[in-house]
């Protein structure tokens, strides 16, 4: 399915920070989620590289990989765990237990991110997750991984942004 604008709209990044192009499958019982990635020159950090043609080909970053863990955490945040940035749920990256870049991730065929719920605990207002993460581009894995993430709710202490810099 193409990406919901109510998901797009709540994703606590923009848009072209989302980078997902199509969400391919969500699986309320096992928590396995599935999304579409483009790869292409003008990816972050990608459009950056000095290239060469065999010592350093234009590829996926890894550091772009593990941005893309974090959307894939969102996406099942938002379609399974049915947490929303606007009702103050945020997540962020607890550890990373394993991260394996197996293949360079090249312009052309689209990325498949694959991220499945090892283990879940709630505990009030968080959520703590263990995630694997597969991202393949054809039939070739790019990344293998698991993650833990903390999923929280938090309420506001300020009514705006003032006070939160430096003084």
């Amino acid at each position: 399915m193409p990406l919901d604008q109510a998901f797009v709209d709540d994703c606590p990044y923009a848009p072209e920070a989302l980078l997902l192009e199509e969400i391919l499958e969500v699986d309320r019982v096992t928590g396995r989620v599935v999304a579409q990635m483009a790869v292409h020159a003008d990816l972050p950090l990608t459009r950056h590289q000095k290239v060469h043609p065999v010592r350093h080909p234009r590829h996926m970053s890894g550091g772009l990989m593990v941005h893309m863990t974090g959307m894939m955490g969102f996406v099942h945040a938002f379609y399974v765990l049915e947490l929303r940035h606007a009702d103050g749920w945020i997540g962020y990256g607890a550890k990373i237990h394993e991260a394996r870049f197996t293949a360079l991730a090249t312009p052309g065929t689209p990325l498949t991110l694959e991220a499945n719920v090892v283990r879940s605990r709630r505990i009030k207002d968080s959520i703590m997750v263990r995630y694997r993460f597969e991202f393949r581009q054809a039939e070739t894995v790019v990344y293998e991984g698991e993650q833990t993430a903390m999923w929280m709710k938090v309420v506001d202490a300020l009514p705006s942004d003032e006070g939160l810099g430096a003084g």
